[in-house]
C-alpha cells in the first residue's frame, strides 16, 4: 500500500476537482468516487493516469458501506480520505420528503461513510480522515434539515477526534468548514465569495497541515463567532425579520 493515497468522496464537484488537482500536485495518488463518473471527465484530463475512478450513491447507507468496503480492498488502503458530500435545499412549506432527502445523505450517508474508513483507518494503524462541513451547522437556520445536519457532521467528526485519542491511534480528523458560500454566490456578493481556486487552496493547506479544525476561508471567522455567540432575539431577527415597505 502506497502511503501517499488520497480517496475523495463526492469527487464530482467544482471544489472537489479543484483539490484533487491540488493533492495529485503535491505528490499524491487520487482515488475519486462520485455518484456519476462521467461528471468527472473534464479534470481526469488533468490528473496522472493512476488515477482511479469509483461509482458511489451514499443515499443507502448499508450499500455505501459495503462498496467503500470493495474500493479499500481493491487500492490497498490509503492515508487520507476526504469527503465532501451533502445536499442543501430550501421551501417555505418545509415538505417531508425534501427534508428526508436532506437526513438521509448528510446524516445517514455521512455517517456511514466517515464510520466506515474511520475503522478502515484503525484496521490499518493510521490514517487521516477529513470532510468538507460548515459554519451553517453552528445555529439554526431557514434550510432546517441542512442546518441540523451540519451541527450533526460538526459533532460527529469531533466525537471520532476523541475516540481516536481514546485508542491511542494516529488517526486524525479535519473539520473543514466553510463560509456561506452559496448564500454569498446568490447575493452575489464580491466580498463573501471567494473564487474556488482559493477555498480550495486553504482547504489543502489545512489537510497537509493535518489541522483538527478550520474555517475557509478565513475572512468567515468572524462570521462563524458571532453565528454562535449572538443572543437568539438578535440571530432570529437578523435571518427572518421582514424589512418594511417604505411609505411613498
Amino acid at each position: 500500500m502506497t502511503e501517499t493515497t488520497a480517496i475523495l468522496v463526492g469527487a464530482s464537484s467544482m471544489l472537489s476537482k479543484e483539490i484533487a488537482k491540488r493533492l495529485s500536485a503535491s505528490g499524491m495518488k487520487l482515488v475519486l468516487l462520485a455518484q456519476d463518473t462521467a461528471s468527472l471527465d473534464d479534470v481526469l484530463t488533468q490528473l496522472p493516469e493512476t488515477t482511479q475512478v469509483f461509482p458511489l450513491n451514499i443515499a443507502d447507507a448499508e450499500q455505501t458501506i459495503t462498496q467503500l468496503q470493495q474500493v479499500w480492498q481493491q487500492v490497498g488502503g490509503a492515508q487520507l480520505v476526504l469527503v465532501n458530500t451533502g445536499l442543501n435545499s430550501y421551501h417555505p412549506d418545509l415538505p417531508w420528503q425534501l427534508e428526508q432527502e436532506i437526513i438521509d445523505v448528510n446524516v445517514k450517508g455521512f455517517a456511514a461513510v466517515c464510520n466506515t474508513f474511520f475503522r478502515l483507518f484503525r484496521e490499518q494503524g493510521y490514517g487521516q480522515l477529513a470532510a468538507i462541513n460548515s459554519i451553517a451547522g453552528l445555529r439554526g437556520g431557514p434550510s432546517v434539515a441542512f442546518h441540523a445536519a451540519k451541527a450533526f457532521a460538526i459533532n460527529y467528526l469531533e466525537g471520532l477526534s476523541m475516540h481516536a485519542q481514546r485508542l491511542k491511534l494516529p488517526i486524525d480528523i479535519t473539520d473543514i468548514q466553510l463560509g456561506l458560500l452559496d448564500k454569498a454566490a446568490m447575493q452575489h456578493s464580491q466580498l463573501w465569495l471567494s473564487p474556488v481556486e482559493e477555498v480550495a487552496r486553504q482547504t489543502v493547506n489545512a489537510l497537509l497541515r493535518r489541522k483538527r479544525r478550520v474555517i475557509v476561508t478565513k475572512r468567515w471567522v468572524t462570521v462563524a463567532w458571532l453565528t454562535r455567540w449572538l443572543p437568539e432575539y438578535i440571530y432570529n431577527t437578523r435571518h427572518w425579520k421582514q424589512k418594511k415597505k417604505r411609505s411613498k
